[in-house]
């Protein structure tokens, strides 16, 4: 615009780019005339997988190559902790190892090529399943669905295997810490011993508890999963109120999931999409 010698004093140009959004500006016979802004849709998916994360002290860091304006308003909505904006894809790797050297455990999360050297110098690197090959092969954990909860679900389900692990450990400890000075006659003066039938028999059965015990981890849920699964919906098409987990299908609109009861409900909201799209609470 400077060098078209044109000055923009409208405070809503200002307030658009304040909040974030890529402001065009199309130009005629050296005058302004007309203005388009595109901002990106933030996923209601992200807003609740960062608050988990939040709640859970975890903090969260954003890497993107878009401007500083646009990066400071995504991590606002967000309410995200610190964000690194105009970062090449180069250089993401080095915002990680940035964060390493500061003592942070990094969980690097990211789909495209770019972020493969990122993911592989995380200490964790998660891949969105629905990204590019690269990026997948890179990563250490892959999600099947695009959905940024899934993150919180791994933290979830990695601190129940690690409680896991823990308990099985004292199963294992604790046959070997009662029995063997048992089996030894610490306490034969008092007739008390164990003979070798018995503690082959009790071996057997801390083996057979520890495997039990391991098995309860199938049926876990996360408690984001579960709070998302017993959620209530409404399909925008016929106005049911459904749960989740009974929801007959989901799809993608403006970056927001979107269920229905049946597939004719689906159906119709396919063939006229805005009509239904204003319905729902956003």
């Amino acid at each position: 615009m400077k060098e078209l010698n044109i000055e923009v004093k409208d405070e809503r140009i200002k307030k658009l780019q304040e909040e974030g959004k890529t402001v065009i500006f199309v130009v005629a016979g050296k005058k302004l005339a007309g203005v388009f802004a595109l901002a990106d849709k933030i996923r209601q998916e992200s807003r609740q997988a960062i608050k988990k994360l939040k709640e859970n002290g975890i903090r969260v860091y954003m890497l993107t190559g878009d401007s500083k304006e646009v990066a400071k308003w995504v991590a606002k909505e967000l309410n995200i902790d610190e964000y690194f904006a105009q970062v090449l894809p180069d250089e993401k790797a080095e915002k990680i190892k940035l964060l390493k050297k500061k003592g942070h455990r990094v969980a690097m999360v990211g789909d495209g090529i770019n972020d493969a050297p990122a993911l592989v110098t995380a200490d964790v690197g998660i891949a969105i399943g629905a990204g590019t090959d690269v990026a997948i092969e890179s990563a250490d954990i892959i999600l099947v669905k695009n959905d940024p909860r899934d993150v919180y679900k791994i933290v979830d389900i990695s601190k129940k295997t690690y409680a896991k692990m823990v308990q099985n450990l004292w199963w294992a400890a604790g046959y070997n810490i009662f029995a063997i000075p048992l089996a030894a006659g610490v306490l034969y003066n008092f007739g008390i011993i164990v003979s070798p039938a018995i503690g082959a028999l009790l071996m057997s059965l801390s083996t057979v508890i520890v495997a039990i015990n391991s098995q309860t981890l199938r049926k876990y849920e996360p408690e984001a999963a579960r709070e998302f699964i017993e959620a209530e919906i409404v399909d925008p098409v016929c106005g049911m109120e459904i749960e989740v987990i009974n929801a007959h299908s989901m799809i993608e609109h403006k970056g927001q999931s979107i269920y229905f009861c049946s597939a004719k409900c689906e159906e119709k909201f396919r063939k006229n999409p805005e009509k239904y799209f204003s319905k729902i609470k956003r």
